[in-house]
């Protein structure tokens, strides 16, 4: 009688899981998704998966940059560095334009001052003046 069941059994442990995966990708933007996917990603078939999910999800978004990156992966840019120029000289210039801004931005979010002293030295920087000389206090 419970073999009849099992398809049962195995739908309902399916659904849960989707569940629980859209439940985490909805609760504070996918913070806690993002390490089970990070994890899952190693697996060679699920890469490939989430790799063409992203893909079409940007392609989506931004059509331009979409394109430009398949070109790109196409040249083997992400190999050889002179791949890479060569391969951006082949883009439109939409194309260029949405790539270098995605790249812009990638760049800004991944160089982020840790705390408070280090944001006060970025913002220094960018005034033009150099990060002024610690020094001790005379009591």
């Amino acid at each position: 009688m419970l073999i009849y069941l099992i398809p049962v059994f195995v739908l309902a442990a399916l659904v849960l899981v989707m569940g629980l995966f859209v439940l985490l990708g909805r609760i504070k933007g996918g913070k806690y998704l993002r390490p089970i996917v990070a994890f899952l990603s190693k697996v060679p078939l699920f890469r490939k998966g989430f790799e063409r999910m992203s893909e079409a999800a940007i392609e989506r978004y931004n059509p331009d940059l979409g394109s430009a990156m398949k070109k790109l992966k196409r040249a083997g840019a992400d190999r050889d560095p002179m791949q890479a120029q060569k391969a951006l000289s082949t883009l439109t210039t939409d194309e260029r334009k949405a790539y270098m801004e995605a790249a812009g931005q990638q760049q800004g979010t991944a160089e982020q001052p840790m705390n408070r002293q280090q944001r006060r030295a970025m913002e220094r920087m960018q005034k033009g003046k150099m990060p002024a000389p610690q020094q001790k206090r005379v009591k």
